[in-house]
């Protein structure tokens, strides 16, 4: 079988991709749910009577284990003993936030903060027993 490359150059000019007289594609359009979503969660916060709380500009929520969940300029809603706070989170140790939250802390959290800074001081210092360390022999202070 021959393959006539004259013929085949023929056929590749005939196909094009674009220009006039070629078939248009059109763009899909893909359309996302979210702001429904919102509308709904909105809806369903005004029927439960809870309303927006402006003028907060961080929210952080004490764990047991010393973590703190630290929201920086969070959406806070309040509603008599109810509250939501939406934005981004971030899990920080209590270190990284100490100066600026002692302010926020309770009394109850304040003596578990006394443990933490004292199990801290206990991790830096370096325990040395008399035992670890041998008796020097001889006196160093004399020249040979």
């Amino acid at each position: 079988m021959e393959v006539n490359i004259e013929k085949l150059n023929k056929l590749a000019a005939q196909v094009r991709t674009g220009g006039p007289g070629s078939v248009r594609r059109k763009k899909r359009v893909v359309h996302n749910n979210t702001g429904n979503d919102s509308r709904q969660l909105q809806a369903k916060f005004q029927s439960l009577g809870i309303r927006p709380t402006p003028g907060i500009d961080e929210v952080n929520l004490f764990k047991a284990d010393g973590t703190i969940i630290h929201f920086d300029n969070p959406s806070v809603m309040t509603a008599q003993k109810t509250f939501v706070v939406s934005g981004t989170a971030q899990h920080k140790q209590i270190q990284e936030l100490l100066p600026g939250i002692l302010q926020h802390m309770g009394a109850e959290y304040l003596s578990n903060l006394t443990k933490i800074a004292a199990q801290m001081q206990g991790k830096g210092a370096v325990q040395q027993d008399s035992d670890d360390v041998p008796e020097l022999v001889g006196n160093f202070d004399q020249t040979a």
